[in-house]
């Protein structure tokens, strides 16, 4: 019979993470939790098994990634089922994740080659007697600190771009969620048994930072934007650079000429799915004045229909980590105390270990629950008088992350106004299943990308290459030139460039 802990508290017994259900506390299984010594060996080890697998060539690597891509594709219910034992996500959920994974994988594979492979670049005039060469190189090490809300989808889109690129990766899962870790990193050993490519050291923020110290070449870090600046701090000891993708507070723009029933769906779907508890999803909600109250009935029909509990097939799971249920009511009941109203849920909806849907009206601008991430399932609605206010709003937050707009005759327009790394136009979250567009924010939720063409070259670092194709006409880089070459150049320059 399976042992029970506390649920929701990741514990160390005698040297080893214990995983457990966050709702019911039954143990998922356990793990070691790494040293210091053990985190730098692995750092070590994969420095000589990135030798080997740089060796292996883009076709080579295409290949076995595929493999692995094909693996994971064959058995996603297993690992479905994994995701659900091990953080509660419901099952449907879970296989959503799996399924954009496996894209990512399968695009990263195909377009490697394509994206860092060498290239000839043109030259120009004061360079013409030489040629440009360009190509992408691996870093060597890529440590990869996952999260424990998607620990399926958000490392993969580190860890198959680093691979692609080849690189070795160390991958540190979250201690929530070690044995979903495990399992990916085991079953690319199905397929890369030869060297230990992708290797993982379990354990808490401890283990991270003794990761970003190890002498990796670049650390990709998923979390709170807090732990965040932890991760800089530590890795600017040696200046290894990081990929940082941290918290957001999303949000949604509704116009006047919307598809309502369409964007309530969306916003129910965006700020709901996983409890809540995602990056990119929509916490507010901004919505014109002649659909307003349409839009908000919508979304309390359809939020209010959805299921809440630990059986797989609850549309809502539990809140995995239990100091972000305080949170949460911390963000409810001020918004309450401060004039807000509660159209579904409210200070009620809060019952650890999960949180019911909640949908807030008229909560002031300067109330927590509009301002902060919440990362529950809650979201709050407010009246606009016009898109600008809309946009002014949207805007006025240290976050920038994703967002959404629902419209017909304006749509892209007020996308491309949203500080944001990215939008999605009449749906809600569509960007990170699209393995060919980058992902990432800016501000308080982060810097650089994964995904898409700018994914791979994140990590990899450019390396310029000229060769002299021809003695020089315009003899620059050379003390042999003489006053009639300067004069020659001069000349050259001022027809060239001088016209216009």
């Amino acid at each position: 019979m399976a042992a029970i802990h506390v649920p929701g508290q990741p514990v160390i017994d005698d040297g080893f993470l214990v995983s457990s259900h966050p709702a019911t506390g039954v143990e998922v299984g356990r793990f070691p939790v790494a040293s210091g010594d053990r985190t730098r060996t692995a750092t070590a080890a994969a420095r000589d098994a990135g030798r080997w697998w740089i060796g292996l060539g883009h076709a080579e690597r295409r290949r076995r990634l595929l493999r692995w891509c094909s693996l994971i594709a064959d058995r996603m219910t297993e690992l479905a089922d994994l995701v659900n034992r091990e953080g509660g996500k419901p099952v449907a959920d879970a296989v959503v994740e799996i399924a954009a994974a496996v894209e990512h994988i399968d695009w990263a594979a195909r377009n490697a080659k394509r994206v860092l492979g060498p290239r000839r670049t043109r030259t120009r005039l004061v360079t013409a007697e030489f040629s440009g060469h360009l190509e992408y190189q691996p870093l060597g090490v890529v440590a990869v600190i996952g999260p424990w809300n998607y620990p399926v989808v958000t490392p993969v889109g580190s860890i198959a771009y680093a691979l692609a690129a080849g690189n070795a990766v160390v991958f540190k899962p979250s201690e929530y969620t070690p044995a979903t870790g495990q399992w990916l990193v085991d079953t690319f050993a199905e397929v890369v048994g030869e060297r230990p490519v992708l290797q993982i050291v379990h354990g808490t923020g401890e283990v991270g930072a003794a990761l970003c110290r190890s002498g990796v070449d670049k650390v990709a870090f998923t979390g709170s934007t807090r732990t965040g600046r932890q991760v800089m701090a530590t890795c600017a000891e040696t200046l290894t650079p990081v990929l940082i993708e941290a918290g957001g507070k999303d949000a949604m723009i509704v116009d006047d000429d919307a598809d309502i029933e369409a964007a309530a769906e969306s916003c129910v779907w965006g700020s709901m799915t996983n409890a809540g508890q995602s990056c990119i999803g929509i916490e507010r909600v901004y919505v014109l004045d002649p659909v307003y109250d349409a839009f908000v009935t919508a979304v309390v029909e359809r939020a209010g229909r959805l299921t809440v509990g630990d059986d797989p097939g609850d549309h809502l799971g539990p809140i995995t980590m239990p100091g972000q249920i305080e949170v949460i009511r911390r963000h409810i009941d001020e918004a309450l105390a401060h004039g807000a109203r509660a159209v579904l849920g409210g200070a009620a909806a809060v019952r650890p270990p999960f949180v019911h849907p909640t949908v807030l009206v008229d909560v002031p601008h300067d109330c927590a629950a509009a301002r902060e991430e919440t990362f529950g399932p809650t979201v709050v609605i407010h009246r606009v008088s016009t898109i600008d206010e809309a946009l002014a709003r949207t805007n006025d937050s240290r976050y920038g992350l994703g967002g959404s707009v629902f419209g017909k005759r304006r749509a892209i327009a007020i996308a491309r106004r949203i500080h944001s790394g990215m939008v999605s136009v009449n749906s809600a979250l569509t960007f990170v299943g699209f393995s060919e567009l980058p992902f990432g924010g800016m501000g308080d939720s982060g810097f650089g990308r994964i995904h898409g063409e700018d994914g791979l070259r994140e990590f990899a670092r450019a390396k310029s290459i000229t060769q002299r194709r021809a003695p020089s006409v315009l003899p620059t880089m050379t003390f042999e030139r003489t006053a009639a070459d300067v004069a020659r150049i001069v000349k050259v320059i001022r027809l060239r460039y001088g016209r216009h």
